[in-house]
C-alpha cells in the first residue's frame, strides 16, 4: 500500500511529530509496509481462534488475607523522627 508524503505530514502532525523532509520518503515506504503487513493478516482465517487478553496462559499468584492486628499509634510514631499529635511531622514540600 502506497503512503503519499501529505499522509505521512498528516500522521505525524496528530501525533505532534515533526519529520525532516529529507526523511518522508523513507517513514512513508515503511508505513506502507506496516499496512500491507496488516492487511495481509486481515486476511487470515481466525474463525477457530478463541479471543485471548494474553498470549501466554498465567494466572496471578495472590496469597490468602489473613486477618493480623494492626500497628497501635504509639507504636508506629515510636521510630519517627518527629510526631505531633499522634501523626507524623513531614517536610513541607508544596507551597
Amino acid at each position: 500500500m502506497k503512503i503519499s508524503s501529505t499522509e505521512v505530514l498528516h500522521v505525524a502532525h496528530l501525533a505532534r511529530l515533526s519529520i525532516d523532509e529529507t526523511d518522508l520518503a523513507a517513514f512513508s515506504e515503511q508505513l506502507g509496509g506496516i499496512l500491507e503487513y496488516v492487511a495481509k493478516l486481515s486476511g487470515i482465517d481466525t474463525s477457530g481462534v478463541t479471543p485471548t487478553a494474553h498470549a501466554v496462559d498465567m494466572a496471578n499468584a495472590f496469597r490468602n488475607d489473613k486477618i493480623h492486628q494492626h500497628l497501635q499509634s504509639e507504636e508506629a510514631l515510636a521510630n519517627a523522627p518527629e510526631a505531633d499529635d499522634g501523626l507524623f511531622v513531614v517536610p513541607k514540600i508544596i507551597e
